[in-house]
């Protein structure tokens, strides 16, 4: 919002400069975005009137014009088109300096002007940077003294201070609000313009129904006959609207304008005889036609409020008047509206039809619902001296069930103290409050009842007191206390493995983090996972994001199609995130168990393609492999086992869970075809996924000397059944082959010639190593034919 200085401080006028005042409402929450004069910088212009007017004997555009400066007569050379006897206007007499776009003063001289001389410039407004009129002269009131000093006569030594008003402050937009809080931050009186009660001259009135009152709880409006449609609205008023970015229309418009900045509650005037019937506020009909005041021409939508007559939509409510209604310069009779509108009535009407006025700025953010008959008694006031007239009585009809009602909140001391961290004495915090127009009255030791004028809507709670008391108080005052906490160091285990290692790790083997969304299609959700029923969402943005994932290889799985899509032939992908686990718990918090989990996918390719590169694709060893790394990083390979399983959206046949200690922690394999041909994708594609904090608990790694001495090794070749799988061999190896069996490493599988059908040989690799001398032959052969002997009475196996 734009204000004159000057204006304020006319109703309050601190010993402050500018920029100090500036400063200090910025400070309280009033952000100021610029101060700029009214005009520019310019000396020895002076009020001038035009005895005589006459065409430059040498020029067709050109006049010879006689000034009087109030003592002398003067000759001046004008260009202008509206330069007439008898008018007075803007004076630059010899030796005047006027502003320049750079800066720098252009200072009149005596000058000849196609063989006539001139003692001096009439100037535009433009010219003296008052405005950016340069049509022509600038014309003055009639009654303008000659001779004096122009920027004393229209005050021109003033600043337009343009202040950025937050959403909820709409108590300041006019000069009554701004008024009132710098008078609060200065302790200063405020001398309010208020309005006597005009006295009706006639009996006339207009009839008001309020069909929609929750809309317009109250609307008030007047009469006024035999106004002057040719007075001309008075300079101080003129100079008032412009100096707040109005531009002066006509006196019944100006003075319309001129309460909504003085009073903030905007205002409208219709022509009397335009009207019919009497006012009904109401909702629009569908498709309902209006031609508003810009000319343009609108379909009303139902949610939208007007003022209408018996021939239809006159205005719409809050945001513009109607064409058909308008004053116009042969306007004699006009009836004054001022209504209180909802915020919500109002909020968005204005810009759905693409439309932004002073007056929705207002009752968007809300106007005073107790000002309205103040405001129509500002405007009788001003219009009858301006333009003459009669008034007829007040008509007020306002539905008291619809009206806001005053608001009281409980303000306790101690919160204040707590909240501003210090203590602020109670005879204090009274008197801010009280400076601030709210009622307080004592309800105990510690607290106060605190009743909250009409024009503060924004206080409803405790703490928009306290935000009062702070900002009055000067948040640069407020003390500044270093917080204090005891911080004690979070224990960090050294057998953890950190998220990051984690990352690294497969970043390292080529794979590339992916987040997908945790919100997944619910039948989508049911081919990844039987096990868990998903937790559907209340209000879900789409279908597809209709459910919480219970595993996160939905998301990964479409991230790969994705990327196959765009001809990508190798996708290595993992994710670390959370699933959502339904539970039986009866508690709220207890019904949804949030799991962090790792996933990874592959496919395609094994290599990156390149010359010297195998062609072959991945298959369930190649992420078998990478996840075997992941183990690693524990420290506890040991302790894990991949046992053959099922899972509904994995490959029977190339399914393992993924045990540790026997506990099931997650699945490998390959996608189930069926699952893969419907999603579409190419190829064959492995997953896993596994438990996080399962993973990230490690084993601290202990230190063994190296042994001197030399290693024994001794391979073995079994046949078995093809069911038997290595890791049961492994076990029965690892639990015979003693305490210095260092290594079992598998290092050949045959299945073919002078084996039987059904049975599978396997070559195996067994590693001894004492620390502390060298094993004999005895008790590596004994240690094998434990083995043999234990792999023969529990898995059947020989030795080939």
């Amino acid at each position: 919002m734009k204000f004159s200085e000057k204006w304020l401080r006319e109703l309050v006028n601190p010993a402050i400069s500018t920029q100090e005042l500036v400063d200090q409402v910025t400070m309280a929450g009033l952000e100021v975005d610029e101060v700029e004069a009214v005009a520019g910088d310019f000396g020895g212009v002076i009020v001038g009137e035009i005895l005589k007017a006459e065409q430059h004997p040498n020029a067709d555009k050109l006049q010879v014009c006689t000034v009087s400066n109030g003592s002398e007569k003067i000759q001046v050379v004008c260009g202008a088109p509206n330069a007439r006897a008898g008018l007075k206007t803007a004076f630059a007499t010899v030796g005047a300096e006027l502003p320049t776009p750079d800066g720098k003063p252009f200072k009149i001289k005596k000058a000849k002007l196609r063989q006539v001389e001139s003692f001096g410039m009439l100037c535009a407004a433009s010219e003296l940077s008052i405005s950016e009129d340069a049509d022509g002269i600038m014309e003055l009131a009639a009654d303008a003294p000659v001779g004096m000093c122009l920027r004393e006569y229209m005050g021109l030594d003033d600043r337009v201070i343009d202040v950025d008003l937050t959403p909820n402050r709409g108590d300041c937009l006019s000069i009554r609000g701004l008024a009132r809080e710098v008078g609060v931050l200065n302790k200063a009186p405020v001398e309010f313009v208020e309005a006597g009660e005009t006295a009706p001259q006639i009996d006339d009135t207009f009839g008001v129904e309020l069909e929609a009152s929750e809309q317009c709880p109250r609307y008030v409006g007047r009469v006024i006959r035999g106004i002057d449609p040719k007075a001309t609205t008075p300079l101080w008023m003129v100079e008032k609207l412009r100096r707040s970015g109005v531009r002066s229309i006509d006196p019944v418009v100006d003075v319309t304008n001129f309460v909504l900045l003085e009073q903030g509650q905007p205002m409208h005037a219709f022509d009397l005889d335009k009207l019919s019937g009497k006012i009904l506020v109401r909702m629009a009909q569908q498709d309902e036609d209006l031609k508003l005041l810009d000319g343009s021409d609108i379909k009303l939508n139902a949610d939208t409020l007007v003022i209408a007559d018996d021939n239809g939509a006159v205005a719409m409510a809050g945001i513009m008047g109607g064409d058909s209604t308008a004053c116009t310069e042969k306007t004699t009779n006009i009836f004054l509206e001022a209504a209180f509108f909802t915020q919500l009535a109002i909020a968005g009407r204005a810009r759905s039809y693409g439309l932004h006025t002073d007056s929705s700025h207002r009752f968007e953010r809300g106007v005073d619902w107790q000002r309205q008959v103040n405001a129509v008694e500002r405007a009788t006031e001003l219009l009858l001296d301006i333009v003459g007239g009669e008034a007829g009585p007040v008509t007020e009809v306002a539905c008291e069930a619809d009206l806001p009602k005053p608001a009281q909140v409980t303000l306790r001391h101690r919160k204040v103290n707590s909240m501003l961290a210090f203590e602020m004495l109670a005879e204090e915090i009274e008197e801010i409050l009280t400076r601030l127009g709210l009622g307080v009255e004592k309800a105990g030791d510690d607290e106060w009842i605190v009743s909250v004028p009409s024009y503060r809507f924004d206080i409803s709670i405790e703490v928009d007191l306290i935000e009062e008391l702070a900002r009055v108080y000067g948040y640069n005052n407020l003390p500044v206390r270093v917080p204090t906490a005891s911080l004690p160091f979070k224990a960090d285990r050294e057998s953890e493995v950190s998220i990051d290692r984690i990352r690294r790790n497969m970043i390292g083997r080529g794979y590339q983090e992916a987040i997908t969304y945790s919100f997944i299609e619910a039948g989508l959700a049911k081919k990844f996972d039987d096990q868990y029923e998903a937790v559907a969402l209340a209000n879900p943005i789409s279908a597809e994001m209709a459910v919480m994932r219970t595993t996160l290889w939905p998301g990964l799985v479409k991230a790969a199609l994705y990327n196959q899509n765009r001809q990508q032939t190798r996708i290595r992908l993992f994710e670390t995130g959370q699933r959502f686990l339904p539970q039986t718990g009866e508690a709220e918090s207890d019904q949804i168990k949030q799991q962090n989990v790792i996933a990874g996918l592959i496919t395609g390719r094994r290599q990156p393609e390149g010359w010297s590169a195998d062609a072959s694709t991945v298959d369930f060893y190649d992420i078998k492999a990478d996840l075997e790394s992941l183990l690693a990083l524990s420290s506890a390979t040991d302790q894990y086992r991949f046992v053959p399983a099922e899972h509904v959206a994995l490959h029977p046949g190339q399914t393992a869970a993924i045990e540790r200690n026997g506990e099931v922690v997650g699945y490998i394999g390959a996608l189930h075809p069926s699952l893969s041909k419907d999603l579409g994708l190419n190829g064959d594609l492995f997953l896993f996924e596994l438990c996080l904090d399962t993973l990230r608990d490690g084993v601290l790694a202990v230190f063994n000397e190296l042994s001197k001495f030399p290693e024994s090794r001794r391979d073995i070749a079994l046949v078995m059944d093809e069911a038997v799988s290595f890791e049961q061999i492994r076990s029965i190896v690892v639990e015979q082959g003693g305490e210095f069996l260092q290594d079992v490493t598998l290092f050949d599988v045959y299945r073919g010639k002078g084996i039987e059908q059904g049975q599978k040989s396997l070559a195996l690799g067994l590693t001894w190593q004492h620390p502390a001398r060298t094993l004999n032959d005895e008790e590596i052969n004994g240690a094998v034919d434990a083995i043999l002997s234990t792999l023969a009475d529990g898995l059947g196996a020989t030795q080939r």
